[in-house]
């Protein structure tokens, strides 16, 4: 098959993908805290998040929760006295026992200290709005889920953090169609770990933290087990209820998305190789081939697709200041600044703050 109908075809099934998500897939809607709802937990695992706290805790202690607590990941920047300083309750975190990641872990200990009904796990760099609780709680009962993970908005502001960031978007919005990911089928799930919220109940009869305790993706693979085990998974976009700033730099994009990268391609490097040549195929080359002489059909319609692609990602997200639209731009020079992710994830080991963990070892069904 000519490459110019490769192209097309994967530009427009995504294009497709994302029709469907911009009808269909929840997005969350600030709404008072319910009066006699659910007892609720909020948990925050923190490793070296001093940086972070002072801009997002204050959001989340101003939620109602019945309680918010902080687990100190073993932090060396002063995390758990500025959680406490705020107000949280602070918990010193136990040290990582063999066989064991760092976040699984963290969030196993967090999910026996909570005495809530209703679990939600947010990461330390996530802002929660008014009202933010409130549509957590109403998706989790319309969607009759027994885990609600969300998407948050991404809130980047240098352009250092644009290169790459959005691309969390544009891997749930154009790959994963809303109502596939509601099917019972465990493979059709996804999740995102900024959020998790949980009936408890089901969290503790699917085994916990403990079914993912070797896993660097550690939120999609539950919800995958939580859902062969017969739990229901719902997701939904934060929107103007809860954003998240994750990296401040293109260096710690790089970085952040190299842990990552690998179990998505299901642990497999050639497949790993594939998706980096299949991007820089799709949406590099059609700008390169009037330099290199070659002649394809559509190629402009190829630039145009892959320049909007990216475009309707950010408005879908809720992301429309000029600058967000404007990330559309970067659609042809992204697969080349994301080789370093690639490349990085290819190793046998990964580093995440300051904890080593071998690549491709994930945990047990």
């Amino acid at each position: 098959m000519a490459y110019h109908t490769l192209a097309f075809a994967w530009l427009a099934g995504k294009a497709a993908v994302l029709l469907i998500n911009a009808v269909h897939f929840p997005r969350l809607r600030p709404r008072p805290t319910p009066e006699g709802g659910p007892r609720v937990s909020i948990l925050i695992p923190a490793r070296d998040e001093a940086a972070n706290l002072p801009h997002t805790l204050p959001g989340v202690l101003a939620q109602g929760a019945a309680e918010v607590i902080v687990l100190d990941d073993g932090s060396r920047d002063g995390t758990a006295n500025i959680a406490a300083e705020l107000g949280a309750r602070v918990v010193r975190g136990q040290p990582l026992p063999p066989g064991w990641y760092g976040k699984p872990w963290a969030c196993q200990q967090l999910s026996v200290l909570a005495s809530g009904d209703i679990l939600i796990f947010t990461d330390a760099d996530v802002t929660w709005h008014a009202g933010a609780l409130g549509a957590v709680l109403h998706e989790l009962e319309a969607s009759d889920a027994d885990l609600l993970s969300v998407q948050p908005r991404q809130n980047n502001r240098t352009p250092g953090e644009r290169l790459l960031t959005p691309l969390v978007d544009a891997a749930v919005l154009s790959y994963f169609p809303y109502p596939v990911i509601t099917l019972p089928q465990a493979a059709a799930t996804i999740a995102n770990g900024q959020v998790m919220a949980f009936h408890k109940s089901a969290l503790e009869r699917a085994g916990g933290y403990a079914l993912v305790r070797r896993e660097l993706l550690e939120d999609t693979q539950l919800a995958r087990r939580l859902k062969a085990r017969g739990g229901r998974v719902a997701s939904a976009l934060g929107r103007n209820a809860i954003g998240v700033r994750m990296y401040r730099s293109y260096p710690e994009s790089v970085r952040g998305f190299s842990k990552n990268v690998l179990p998505i391609h299901l642990h497999s490097r050639p497949l790993l190789l594939l998706s980096a040549a299949a991007h820089l195929a799709v949406y590099t080359l059609p700008w390169l081939l009037p330099v290199l002489g070659w002649s394809v059909p559509g190629a402009r319609a190829l630039r145009v697709l892959g320049l909007l692609e990216r475009t309707a990602v950010a408005l879908i997200a809720g992301r429309r200041t000029p600058a967000d639209v404007l990330e559309g731009l970067l659609g042809p020079v992204t697969p080349l600044l994301a080789l370093p992710v690639y490349l990085r994830a290819a190793r046998r080991r990964v580093v995440w703050k300051g904890r080593e963990y071998r690549q491709g070892e994930g945990g047990e069904d």
